[in-house]
């Protein structure tokens, strides 16, 4: 049986931006792929909230030209993975965000998906945005959320919600830039007033690498 087809990408509601940075910054450009995971919003119960405010996010805290694809999917294993290939592989984005479907119900099943597209996995995302949500509710601990590698993109999970995207992806994005840097990927620059990212000094730019 041949793998689900991957969803159409939809424009991102609510003016959220789909591209951004500055060609004046020491980054290189980057792709990035943002995955909502929504039986209800992929079928227009709702206006999904989450995929934008990742995306406002990249406009506020990231410098580098960058550019996205957006899309919604139901919480169905298989349409996750094949949304999760296709930002990979073919859109070729570097990181691809998830948000929805990790906790405990029947149909949370993003991290199975992330799981079963990604040759090694990265917990540390995962503990650390525990840890921090766990600051404002108890029920952090049911979250699910992990973090892989595919090839030479980085797959993170992130709540549901826009308030505890915010909370959580403003101190993880930190670690991101260099992880992505170490998979051979772009070299992000951050706005620093937004996220400081953080690099070994050996490994930071100190000018824009002269065109090949």
């Amino acid at each position: 049986m041949s793998a689900p087809a991957a969803a159409a990408a939809p424009a991102a509601p609510g003016g959220a931006p789909t591209s951004g940075g500055s060609t004046d910054s020491l980054g290189d450009p980057a792709r990035f792929g943002v995955l909502t995971v929504s039986d209800r919003a992929s079928a227009g119960v709702y206006e999904d909230l989450s995929g934008p405010a990742i995306l406002r996010f990249f406009g506020e805290a990231v410098a580098s030209p960058w550019a996205a694809e957006y899309r919604v999917v139901a919480d169905e294993q298989a349409d996750i993975e094949a949304a999760l290939i296709d930002l990979v592989d073919v859109q070729g984005c570097c990181l691809v965000v998830t948000t929805g479907g990790t906790g405990p119900a029947p149909r949370d099943v993003t991290p199975e998906a992330t799981e079963a597209v990604c040759s090694r996995m990265m917990p540390g995302y995962g503990e650390q945005m525990r840890a921090i949500s766990l600051k404002y509710v108890p029920t952090a601990v049911l979250s699910r959320q992990t973090a892989g590698i595919r090839g030479r993109a980085l797959i993170i999970n992130l709540p549901g919600k826009p308030k505890s995207i915010r909370e959580t992806f403003d101190e993880v994005f930190k670690s991101i830039p260099y992880c992505v840097q170490l998979l051979e990927g772009p070299y992000i620059e951050t706005v620093p007033e937004v996220v400081a990212a953080f690099r070994p000094p050996n490994d930071r730019r100190t000018a824009k690498p002269a065109a090949a």
